[in-house]
């Protein structure tokens, strides 16, 4: 049994195809469909069942596919040690940003990480918190942005705790207001996130708590086209008080969320049985040295 084959099994799984697989790997279909076979014949069990174009794991196949998965994250873990020994002449960063407030919370933060560390190559992945929980669940992401977890596998280190404000049409009834209630909002469309945002389960939950079915008015992952949306008449949104101020546009309107107090608690989270690289820790440090800008802060703070 060697690595190479659980690689491919592994993402033969992942992918559900041979094909796709290959092209993941970077290897021929016929390479990928004999590294699977000879780990078949090496463990002596049938690994994958082929229903028409449809491929999944047996019952054996879904336990060597978790421990596949294990020691794939074990050896990667191994090899960024010995890196870390070899005075890190080369290195990785396998990082996962939230999608809302990329840019005006993580760019410059990036590119500083990358002026200080030029040798360290970072592998950068966005999306919400779901996503991204799983992929350092997975082992695929060494840290990632998130809201804060409850899920005790993971360590994390506090980022920022924003509160949400609401973007309104400039010509909805409490677009003037200084402050709003939630509650006030139940017969206006919510533009709410895809389902792999954990804020967009707590926007619901504050909506049913408050009262209301929210009636949607669309759904995205991007800050810039939900203010659009916005501007466009076609409901409300909530967003982080950082990200909302970068999207202010003529015809919307910012209004502080006066109840409940809802919030954006970003968090860095890793696996709680993990080792973190040289450059996790070096990530890590540079937020402490930065949770939030002066500027960031005032921001933040004014209304």
């Amino acid at each position: 049994m060697e690595f190479r084959q659980l690689r491919s099994f592994v993402e033969v799984v992942r992918q559900g195809s041979f094909t796709q697989a290959a092209a993941i790997l970077h290897a021929s279909q016929s390479a990928v469909s004999k590294q699977v076979a000879q780990l078949e014949q090496s463990l002596q069990v049938q690994l994958l069942e082929r229903s028409g174009s449809h491929i999944r794991p047996t019952a054996a196949g879904s336990v060597v596919l978790r421990r596949a998965e294990d020691m794939l994250r074990l050896r990667r873990e191994l090899l960024t040690e010995l890196d870390e020994l070899s005075q890190m002449k080369r290195g990785e960063l396998r990082l996962g940003l939230p999608l809302l407030g990329a840019d005006p919370l993580f760019a410059w933060r990036f590119a500083e990480y990358r002026k200080r560390y030029p040798q360290i190559q970072v592998r950068l992945l966005e999306g919400g918190s779901k996503t991204l929980e799983q992929a350092v669940r997975a082992g695929e992401l060494e840290l990632a942005g998130c809201l804060t977890p409850s899920d005790t596998l993971f360590d994390w280190q506090e980022f920022c705790n924003e509160p949400l404000d609401a973007l309104l049409p400039a010509d909805h009834p409490l677009a003037e207001r200084p402050s709003i209630a939630l509650r006030e909002l139940a017969d206006t469309p919510f533009l709410l996130y895809q389902q792999s945002f954990t804020l967009n389960d707590r926007l619901l939950r504050a909506c049913h708590e408050a009262g209301f079915e929210p009636r949607e008015g669309g759904r995205s992952g991007q800050a810039d086209f939900l203010g659009a949306l916005v501007a466009a008449g076609q409901g409300v949104v909530l967003l982080p008080r950082a990200v909302a101020r970068e999207i202010e546009r003529p015809g919307v309107v910012r209004v502080l969320l006066s109840e409940p107090d809802l919030r954006w608690d970003i968090c860095f989270i890793w696996r709680r049985d993990a080792y973190l690289s040289h450059a996790a820790r070096a990530w890590l440090e540079l937020l402490k040295e930065n949770p939030l800008r002066a500027a960031e802060s005032e921001k933040a703070q004014e209304g």
